[in-house]
């Protein structure tokens, strides 16, 4: 499931609700001191929302301390985590490399410093990456809630600026990177849900090697992380249209690129950012986000950032991270926590949303190199608000697309506009 071209799964019949699983004794470290019972005091509180899976996290240097260490207690625990999980009826999707979660990066020693490499195209390093990647998925592949491998965490902010030590790679060695750690996740699970996921700037940023084209086309499904304080929130505020549609924007570009036209899209990744988004608005936004999400085809489903608060005793994180939780550090249900779960209870008898017949031009070059386009005040990202204001239900086509009756037809678009026929 890892060439061009390949969907490797039919959307859910109806979607799909999680949380991004951050546990709310030590954080992500709590790998480090696991406790069962402490994991399954948190997943009661997820369970108890009306979720129906989690996406989890092990911290790739403490699972794989040395290249050719990859302990064996800590599989145990990650599979152990799974059972937990299921025995609350949780499904489980695994992140594989972190990598990068909540402003730190957690690299192995054996790929910085003196032994610094690149981990996208040092042989030994890409070989230690798909025998753990491998080992992962086969330790839970005949687990019946495990949905499969993403690959890693937003693992392409390490492949350019603004990260301050990038791993310089070109768009064939990030695509050749892709194809080859998927490739050990289905070895080690065959048939499960294995995918990719970057962070916004694969759409907006034109320097980054990881592309729209290999998001869309790479992996099981497509998947989409949206983050208004990118600027659609600064630009827009709090209550504007674009950005309470960020995430159904995102969802609908992605499918520009795709060569399938019911490709499933899973928003991975969303959350209601303090101060841009005010914990008095959080509800609101979680519902105006998830319904216009939902207000696109194909969606696989929502995973919400994240479970639980960070504990205020950890330093050091950015300001935003302490308060993105469904459910307080002591297991309390917050107001989004509240919404998110009213949701998934609403849409499970919801039809299909209709198609969106009005498509807006993206023309970002083959070079990919034109991508500011689609970001906060770029041409395309701005006709999709002003439309979307207007009440007007707009998709996304290629410009190379845009005449070809035959693509147009099968995605049901009626209709095409450049973003200059819409901002005058």
């Amino acid at each position: 499931m890892t060439s061009d071209d390949t969907t490797g799964a039919a959307p859910a019949a109806r979607p799909r609700f999680g949380a991004n699983y951050t546990p709310s004794e030590g954080w992500f470290h709590h790998w480090l001191d696991f406790d069962i019972d402490a994991v399954r005091r948190d997943l009661d509180g997820v369970a108890a929302l009306g979720l129906d899976h989690v996406r989890v996290f092990p911290i790739w240097p403490y699972f794989q301390p040395n290249r050719t260490l990859i302990r064996p207690r800590a599989v145990e625990q990650l599979v152990a985590l799974a059972d937990a999980a299921a025995e609350r009826g949780l499904d489980v999707n695994v992140d594989g490399l972190q990598g990068h979660l909540s402003s730190f990066d957690f690299l192995p020693a054996w790929t910085q410093t003196w032994h610094r490499r690149n981990i996208f195209t040092d042989p030994d390093v890409v070989a230690g990456q798909t025998a753990y990647l491998r080992t992962l998925a086969a330790a839970l592949a005949d687990r019946p809630n495990f949905i499969g491998m993403t690959i890693g965490n937003e693992i392409n902010q390490f492949a350019a600026g603004p990260h301050p030590d990038p791993d310089r790679i070109t768009r064939e060695q990030a695509a050749t990177w892709l194809r080859t750690v998927l490739a050990a996740c289905e070895e080690g699970a065959p048939g499960k849900l294995h995918l990719h996921a970057e962070y916004d700037a694969a759409w907006y940023q034109d320097d980054q090697p990881f592309t729209p084209a290999q998001a869309a086309r790479i992996g099981a499904v497509t998947a989409v992380h949206s983050w208004v304080f990118n600027g659609t929130a600064q630009r827009h505020g709090q209550n504007g249209v674009a950005t309470g549609q960020h995430a159904a924007y995102m969802i609908e570009l992605s499918k520009a690129w795709a060569l399938e036209p019911h490709r499933p899209v899973w928003l991975q990744e969303v959350g209601a950012p303090a101060p841009l988004i005010p914990p008095a608005a959080a509800a609101d936004f979680t519902e105006a986000t998830v319904n216009a999400a939902l207000d696109c085809a194909d969606v696989w489903g929502v995973t919400w950032w994240c479970s639980h608060d960070v504990s205020r005793s950890l330093a050091d994180f950015p300001e935003l991270e302490y308060s993105l939780g469904l459910l307080t550090n002591d297991g309390r249900v917050k107001p989004a926590g509240e919404a998110l779960g009213r949701l998934a209870k609403e849409w499970r008898d919801r039809p299909a949303p209709p198609v969106r017949t009005t498509a807006v031009v993206v023309d970002i070059g083959a070079d990919f190199g034109g991508r500011a386009v689609c970001a906060p005040g770029g041409a395309v990202f701005e006709a999709f608000a002003r439309l979307a204001g207007d009440g007007v239900r707009s998709a996304f086509v290629l410009a190379e697309r845009a005449e070809d009756a035959a693509h147009l037809a099968a995605r049901g678009i009626r209709e095409v506009v450049r973003p200059s026929d819409v901002l005058g």
